[in-house]
């Protein structure tokens, strides 16, 4: 069985606070006569929008799956940056929704909150506020928050209550408020492939230069930074960064040190065999957590490209649960994995 670090949630909870939206994202009546939810990617049916307990519950069985932390799904995270007075009120719903959630389901559900971005201090304040409900143990975080080391200074006031409380930070791919999105333009060639695979993995490998490369960490011991997709393609570049590094700083630390050493973890979702292997050396089996973005989108993805990784069995065994375990089962609890969790 796996802990499922990376598992995204549609809250059918916020259909009624969504219906009286003037603006999207909201929950209307289309001309067709139907009602629908409509974010930026458009809109899609009500019946379709959200996520069910039950069949959630029977995806994880068939993908092995015994604890999903729950985490906000992309097209949801606009809530977060509506302006304050807006968003507020929509993830403090969410937050207190998902929490009964984890109640309800307590070991199969645990969650991150969300946060409302327009002010980085309310945003620590809730999450403070959240880490009191039961099963929360952490927040996620747009990755455009840690793209330099100027826009995570901004963002101390959450890692300082992520240190705080020795909860997690899931770093996704996303803007902050303001920020130009996304940023392939439609009708690009290939839109898709550049945005969810080109961008996504220079913004994480941003992210992690950001993590991993700077102090900004120095100060915070205590928080569980993650970054999804092994951290961008850093596995896959250490080896010329360290020799950039070699050729023009040669008195600084070697990269591929710095981020063996970093307090920043990683899931290996939608990333295959080789993936893994690459970031088993860099980083270090107990370091990467098992991820699907979505248990059934990419759970039988992750399995088969875990199952076929030449990594050995223990390490696959810390992938799927155990670093998970160590980390986590302070804060919430975990489903009960038999012997092998103990």
């Amino acid at each position: 069985m796996s802990i499922d670090l990376h598992a995204h949630w549609r809250p059918a909870e916020l259909i009624d606070a969504l219906r009286q939206r003037k603006n999207d994202p909201r929950v209307f009546i289309n001309e067709e006569g139907k009602e629908v939810y409509k974010a930026r990617n458009g809109e899609q049916k009500i019946e379709e929008a959200f996520d069910d307990v039950d069949i959630r519950l029977q995806e994880m069985e068939r993908q092995g799956i015994s604890t999903a932390v729950l985490s906000l799904l992309s097209e949801f995270t606009w809530i977060e940056r509506l302006p304050l007075e807006e968003s507020l009120t929509l993830v403090k719903l969410y937050n207190d929704s998902i929490s009964k959630l984890c109640m309800a389901h307590e070991g199969r559900f645990i969650a991150l909150c969300a946060l409302p971005l327009a002010d980085v201090d309310e945003a620590a304040k809730e999450f403070e506020r959240a880490m009191a409900l039961p099963g929360i143990v952490g927040a996620q975080a747009p990755g455009n928050a840690f793209l330099t080391y100027k826009e995570a200074d901004a963002f101390r006031p959450v890692m300082e209550v992520a240190h705080k409380k020795k909860a997690a930070v899931l770093i996704h791919f996303a803007p902050m408020p303001g920020d130009t999105w996304p940023r392939v333009p439609k009708g690009t060639d290939n839109a898709r492939r550049r945005m969810g695979t080109l961008d996504m993995q220079a913004s994480l490998s941003a992210n992690n230069v950001t993590l991993a490369m700077t102090d900004i960490l120095d100060q915070y011991p205590d928080a569980m930074l993650i970054l999804h997709n092994l951290g961008g393609n850093i596995p896959f570049e250490i080896e010329r960064m360290d020799h950039r590094c070699l050729l023009d700083t040669p008195d600084e630390e070697l990269p591929s040190k710095r981020f063996r050493e970093a307090n920043v973890f990683y899931d290996c979702n939608s990333l295959g065999s080789h993936a893994i292997e690459a970031g088993v050396r860099l980083y270090g089996e107990d370091r990467i957590l098992f991820g699907t973005d979505g248990t059934e989108f990419g759970g039988k993805w992750t399995n088969k490209a875990l199952a076929d990784a030449k990594i050995s069995d223990h390490a696959k065994d810390q992938i799927r649960y155990g670093n998970a375990v160590r980390m986590l089962s302070h804060l919430a609890k975990l489903e009960n994995l038999g012997q092998a969790a103990e």
